[in-house]
């Protein structure tokens, strides 16, 4: 069995075009001076992406999400985020290609700042 650390590893070296894609949009802290971790723990889940300061969570969904497991999942995961004080922003995979600038103006109104 692979280790938490290996595992975040392996997610972050094969992320998704639209993981990549908002990775850049969100790394060295271009975003409002907000510092956002990619493949971050939280109990037994990893987080998409993770701004501490903000307690944001941001999850980028693949088809899967939207099928019923995957709704039964994702309630629980949120359940458990929100029973930490974290708040869950998702986004379809592909919005992130025909909304860019949407989804970032979304990130940046849960973080209480203006729009990119």
């Amino acid at each position: 069995m692979r280790s938490p650390l290996a595992r975040r590893r392996e997610l972050r070296r094969h992320s998704t075009d639209a993981e990549s894609t908002l990775g850049f949009h969100l790394r060295d802290r271009r975003l409002a001076g907000f510092k956002f971790r990619r493949q971050y723990p939280c109990g037994p889940f990893i987080l998409d992406f993770f701004c501490a300061e903000a307690r944001l969570a941001i999850e980028l969904d693949g088809g899967q999400h939207y099928e019923n497991a995957g709704l039964a999942y994702d309630a629980r995961r949120s359940r458990f985020l929100a029973d930490r004080g974290v708040t869950v922003i998702r986004f379809a995979n592909d919005l992130m290609f025909r909304e860019r600038e949407g989804v970032l103006a979304a990130i940046a109104r849960a973080l209480g700042v203006p729009s990119p």
